[in-house]
């Protein structure tokens, strides 16, 4: 039985992919005007959905502070939490590796590109996508906040989680002076989490208005055709869910049959609204419910949003080769190994940057000769992609954080799956003294 938030998104979805095609059907003439104003309603529509993001957006920065410094205060000492560093860092390496590798041999395999025969773009020209947003020095040093407050205001994430690092780090080794700045943060997951409820319920009004707008504009014609590229890329990542899952099964055993039906919500609400940040109060919730402890997941599932996008990564790969197919050019195997390690590198500079994929895409292209140009092919059903790729996000995370409770011998026993979410974090049994300082 789906819980009703569930069930009101996947209403919302169906709804919405009705009324855009019967508004593009009404409205669309084949002339500049009719595109223009099916632009137009199509804009009016996306005002719901920004209005929405902008709410889980507000949530996200208190959010992911709070959780994090306290999960990282009741770990109890830096030994713990660098070994749980460690292992989520490792987890993150390998997960990436097998993302990449599997787009680079499904498209290789399936080769949606070739057939097309694009004729290559003149040199000059432009993509649209700004790929100056990736610089590996200004990535660097921009991982190091100069203000706590501005990088609260815009949101970025990585910038949190160091400060975060440095903030949990501090109060533990401060010891009892610091326990009444930890019960104020516990006080703070548990208010956010509220306001988070709060949010969720206007979720089905902004996934009908993301996909009314998304289908008026562009038309239901669009689907059937980029179908097979389409259809390849959410092949690959049918199969990257299996593996997984899969190797979380090997690993955490057989409860893991039951991991995606505690963050059913959560994969839902991203691949509805495209969005993997839109998902993260959920998923947090929904990992606690299923035994993963708060301490660990708090700390884990930030890290995941700026290392561990697997949807992400496995795009990245399938759409940098199905663009050189499309233009008729040949890559060697040294190059595709070359890209796939240029990637692994460069999908981890772009934490925060909008439309993260398409940025480091743009940039490998430029790298080994594919005109840039070629990134206009997927502009028109990126939205499409992104809803796949945004719930591989979800699980691809969830897995991670599971894999790294169980490592630690500290993966708790489940709540019932079917039931309602709590508006905050479930009131387990306290650790037994000694084993929590705060």
């Amino acid at each position: 039985m789906a819980t009703k938030l569930t069930r009101f998104i996947l209403i919302g979805l169906v709804l919405g992919i009705i009324a855009g095609w019967a508004i593009n059907v009404s409205v669309a003439d084949g002339t500049p005007a009719g595109d223009a104003q099916l632009k137009t309603i199509a804009g009016y529509f996306s005002i719901l959905t920004t209005v929405f993001l902008h709410l889980i957006k507000m949530i996200i920065a208190p959010l992911v502070l709070s959780t994090m410094v306290v999960g990282i205060a009741h770990m109890g000492d830096t030994t713990a939490l660098g070994r749980v560093g460690i292992k989520a860092f490792g987890w993150f390496v390998c997960a990436s590796l097998i993302s990449l590798s599997l787009g680079l041999v499904l498209v290789n395999a399936l080769q949606p590109g070739v057939g097309l025969a694009l004729t290559i773009p003149p040199a000059d020209a432009a993509s649209g996508v700004d790929r100056s947003a990736f610089d590996l020095a200004k990535f660097i040093a921009h991982i190091f906040p100069t203000s706590m407050v501005d990088a609260m205001a815009q949101n970025d994430i990585l910038q949190i989680v160091v400060f975060s690092l440095f903030l949990g780090v501090a109060i533990t080794a401060v010891g009892e002076p610091a326990r009444p700045l930890v019960r104020a943060l516990e006080a703070l997951v548990k208010v956010m989490l509220q306001v988070t409820d709060y949010v969720m319920r206007f979720a089905p009004v902004a996934v009908f208005a993301a996909v009314t707008a998304s289908i008026a504009e562009r038309g239901i014609s669009i689907l059937a055709t980029y179908g097979y590229f389409m259809g390849s890329f959410y092949i690959g990542l049918a199969i990257l869910w299996i593996l997984l899952i899969g190797v979380c099964f090997l690993i955490v055993g057989g409860r893991t049959r039951h991991l995606v039906r505690y963050i059913r919500d959560p994969i839902v609400l991203a691949f509805s609204t495209a969005s993997s940040e839109a998902a993260f109060p959920r998923t947090l919730e929904a990992l606690d419910r299923f035994g993963v402890p708060p301490r660990i997941a708090s700390f884990v599932l930030p890290l995941g949003y700026s290392f561990n996008l697997d949807g992400s990564m496995m795009y990245m790969t399938f759409a940098s080769i199905f663009i050189a197919q499309a233009y008729g050019i040949d890559l060697t195997i040294t190059q595709e190994i070359l890209m796939l390690l240029t990637l692994m590198i460069t999908s981890k500079g772009v934490a925060g940057v909008p439309r993260a994929s398409l940025v480091v895409i743009t940039a490998t292209l430029a790298q080994f000769n594919i005109p840039e140009a070629g990134i206009l092919m997927i502009l028109a059903v990126d939205h499409f992609l992104d809803m796949g790729r945004s719930a591989t996000n979800v699980v691809g995370n969830a897995v991670a954080s599971t894999v790294v409770a169980k490592w630690e011998g500290e993966l708790d026993p489940p709540e019932p799956v079917d039931i309602e979410p709590p508006h905050a974090p479930s009131h387990r049994p306290p650790p037994p003294p000694g084993d929590e300082p705060f």
